[in-house]
C-alpha cells in the first residue's frame, strides 16, 4: 500500500474533510463533464464522443507525451482496457485481473492491486480486461475467475466480492462492469463451453444481488432472491434440452438509455457452434430454430431485470457471430430516437430506441456471403448453401460440407468499439475484411470442455488490407471515408469536437485522423500493438487523451493465417498520456 496515500487518507478522515464522491449524476453526464472520464464508453450511451475541442484538426500535430506507465513486465498479453478519470486519479486495468491507480498529474503509481487468480481458469480469448466502473468511494471491476470485485478507491484495499458464476465450468469475466441508479450490472464470458448467458445486478454499496436475468429461454430470473419470471417460452426454439447449455454470453457487457430507463445487452453465438445440432440448420415445424435470446439485442428493465424487447440479428446462428457487440444511442438529422450497433455479421444496423424495432440495415463489410441482404423486418436473406454442413450427412459421419464464409468468425467487427460524432452525425466503425473456411463436427457437452462442433481456419480477403476503419453514415449506411491498415484493427475508436477521430493499429500507431475525410493528423509510435480504447480530458486548461499499449487479444490466439502475418508483433503494457500544452494550443 502507498503509504502518502494511507497518510492522506488518515488526514482527511481524523479532519473530517470530506472526500469527493462519484453520483448517479456524475455518471448520467459523463459525456459533458470535461475533466472527468467515471463511465466506459465515456457516457453510458457509449457515443464515445467528447465536447472538448481545444485540441482540433490545426494543432493536434502540437500533441506530445505528458507520461507513460508501464503495467509490468512479465504479466503483458492483451491490454484491451478503458481507464477511468476522475479527481486527480486514473484508474486502469491490466491483463491478469490487475488494477492500478495513477496519479494524473504525475504518472506516478498510488496503489495496485493483483486478483489472485486459480489454476485451470478457462478464458477464451487472452488474459485481458476491459475496464472498471465506479461509484461513491468504491472502484469496482471483474476478474478471469468470473469474480466481481470492489476496492475502496482511495486505498485499494477490498470492500467486497462475490462469485459471478463457476470458472470451472468455463464462465469467466472481462467487461468492464455498468452502474445505474446504485446497482452494478454484469455480464459474463464463456461462450465457447456451453455456459449460459446471464445479466446480474448487485448492489454496489455491499454486493449483495439484486435480481438475475438468464438470457436463453427456458431459465428461470430472480429479484431479490426469488424466482421471478422465465426467460421466453421452453422450447419455443430450442430442441430438446439443448437450452440448458445453450451459451449467449453476455460477455462485453452493456448500455444504458436514461430517456427509456433501459439496459440495453448484447448475447453471443449459441452454444455449440454446430446449428444442425441445435435444429437451426434446418428449422421443423412448431420449433423456428432460432435459438432465442442467442446472438441478439436484449432491452431489460434496471430494476427489475425484466425483458422489455429483442432484437436478434442472426437467427439460426451457424457461423460464431455473437450479437454482443455495443449498442449506441443516437438521435438522427430528424431528431429521431436510434441505437446504432455494427454486428459481428457484418450488417450495421439502426434500431428504434423505445422497443428495439427494426430502423435499416446496410453492409458495413466488403464481402458478405453467409446472407444475401435484411428484409424489411430486419431477419436476414440466408444463402443457405453457405451454411456449413451438417455432419450426419457426411458418408462417415465426421465432418459436414466445408463452406467458406465472409465475415470470418471474429467478424466485420469485433468487441473494438466504435464512436458516434455529435460533430459530424457519422459513426467511425473498426472492421476486418476478412474470411473463413468452416466446417461443422460431431460434438457432446463436458462441463469444463470446449462446446464447439465446428471447426474453422480464417484468411484474408485482400493482399492490402484486412483492418478498416470506415466512417458511416447511419441514415443511408454509406461510407464517407475508409482507412484501410495491413493487420487487423482490434483497438477502440473516440471522437472529439476538435474534428478528430483517435484509434490505434495492431502495428503500435497511435493515431488521429480528420473526421471528414480520414486524413491522418498525426501519429505516435507506442511500443506494441494497441487493442485499448481512447480517452480524452481537460486538466488546468489542457486537453490531455491516453490509451493503453500493448498487443494481444483474440487475433493471435485464433486468427489462423492471419495470426501468421502479425505473428513479429511485440507484446506490451504501456499507459500513454499525451497533452496539448496551452502554449502550443493555438499553434497552427
Amino acid at each position: 500500500m502507498n503509504r502518502f496515500i494511507l497518510a492522506v487518507t488518515a488526514s482527511l478522515l481524523a479532519t473530517g474533510v470530506a472526500q469527493a464522491q462519484v453520483t448517479e449524476e456524475d455518471l448520467a453526464n459523463d459525456q459533458t463533464i470535461t475533466n472527468q472520464v467515471v463511465t466506459n464508453g465515456m457516457g453510458r450511451h457509449l457515443q464515445r464522443y467528447s465536447p472538448l475541442d481545444i485540441l482540433n484538426k490545426d494543432n493536434v500535430k502540437n500533441l506530445m507525451p505528458a507520461w507513460a506507465f508501464s503495467l509490468g513486465g512479465e504479466k503483458q498479453r492483451g491490454q484491451e482496457t478503458q481507464p477511468i478519470v476522475y479527481d486527480g486519479v486514473m484508474y486502469v486495468t491490466g491483463s491478469y485481473s490487475r488494477l492500478y491507480a495513477i496519479d494524473l498529474a504525475s504518472g506516478e503509481e498510488l496503489w495496485q492491486y493483483d486478483a489472485r487468480l486459480p489454476e485451470g481458469i478457462l478464458p477464451c480469448c487472452d488474459v485481458i480486461n476491459r475496464g472498471a466502473a465506479i461509484y461513491g468511494d468504491k472502484i469496482v471491476f471483474g476478474t478471469l475467475d468470473a469474480r466481481l470485485v470492489a476496492l475502496d478507491r482511495k486505498t485499494g484495499d477490498v470492500v467486497w466480492r462475490d462469485k459471478i458464476a463457476d470458472y470451472k465450468a468455463g464462465y469467466s469475466y472481462t467487461a468492464a462492469p455498468l452502474i445505474v441508479n446504485g446497482l452494478v450490472i454484469t455480464g459474463n464470458s464463456g461462450g465457447e463451453f456451453g455456459i449460459v448467458g446471464e445479466v446480474q445486478a448487485r448492489d454496489v454499496e455491499t454486493g449483495e444481488m439484486v435480481w438475475t436475468r438468464p438470457v436463453i429461454e427456458g431459465h428461470m430470473g430472480t429479484l431479490n432472491g426469488e424466482e421471478s419470471t422465465m426467460t421466453g417460452t421452453l422450447n419455443a426454439t430450442w430442441p430438446g434440452d439443448l437450452w440448458k447449455t445453450g451459451g449467449g454470453a453476455t460477455w462485453l457487457g452493456g448500455s444504458y438509455d436514461a430517456e427509456t430507463d433501459t439496459l440495453v445487452f448484447g448475447t453471443g453465438n449459441p452454444a455449440p457452434w454446430n446449428s444442425h445440432l441445435r435444429g437451426a440448420g434446418t428449422p421443423v415445424e412448431g420449433n423456428t430454430g432460432d435459438n432465442l435470446y442467442a446472438a441478439s439485442r436484449l432491452g431489460i428493465d434496471p430494476a427489475t431485470g425484466e425483458i422489455k424487447w429483442h432484437f436478434q440479428t442472426t437467427p439460426r446462428e451457424g457461423w460464431d457471430y455473437d450479437g454482443v457487440n455495443e449498442v449506441v444511442a443516437y438521435e438522427d438529422a430528424e431528431g429521431n430516437k436510434r441505437f446504432a450497433t455494427a454486428d459481428r455479421n457484418g450488417f450495421f444496423y439502426v434500431l428504434n430506441r423505445e422497443d428495439g424495432g427494426f430502423v435499416s440495415a446496410h453492409p458495413f463489410v466488403k464481402d458478405i456471403t453467409w446472407a444475401s441482404g435484411i428484409d424489411e423486418t430486419g431477419r436476414p436473406i440466408y444463402v443457405e448453401e453457405n451454411r456449413p454442413g451438417d455432419p450426419t450427412a457426411a458418408a462417415d459421419g465426421g465432418k459436414g460440407e466445408v463452406v467458406f464464409s465472409a465475415p470470418g468468425f471474429l467478424g466485420g467487427k469485433n468487441w473494438m468499439p466504435m464512436a458516434y460524432s455529435q460533430h459530424t452525425g457519422l459513426f467511425y466503425v473498426p472492421s476486418n475484411e476478412w474470411g473463413m473456411d468452416i466446417w461443422n463436427e460431431p460434438v457432446t457437452y463436458k462441463k469444463g470442455a470446449a462446446y464447439l462442433g465446428s471447426g474453422f481456419t480464417i484468411k484474408p480477403m485482400y493482399e492490402d488490407h484486412i483492418g478498416s476503419l470506415k466512417a458511416i453514415d447511419p441514415a443511408t449506411g454509406e461510407w464517407k471515408w475508409e482507412f484501410k491498415n495491413e493487420a487487423p484493427l482490434w483497438g477502440g475508436v473516440m471522437t472529439t469536437a476538435g474534428g478528430l477521430v483517435f484509434t490505434g493499429t495492431p502495428e503500435g500507431k497511435f493515431l488521429a485522423l480528420d473526421d471528414e475525410t480520414g486524413e491522418v493528423l498525426w501519429s505516435f509510435q507506442t511500443g506494441s500493438g494497441i487493442v485499448g480504447q481512447p480517452i480524452t480530458w481537460d486538466m488546468d486548461g489542457e486537453q490531455y487523451v491516453s490509451v493503453v499499449s500493448g498487443w494481444g487479444g483474440a487475433v493471435p490466439l485464433w486468427g489462423g493465417e492471419v495470426a501468421k502475418k502479425v505473428n513479429y508483433l511485440n507484446q506490451g503494457g504501456t499507459v500513454w498520456t499525451f497533452k496539448l500544452p496551452k502554449q502550443l494550443a493555438s499553434a497552427n
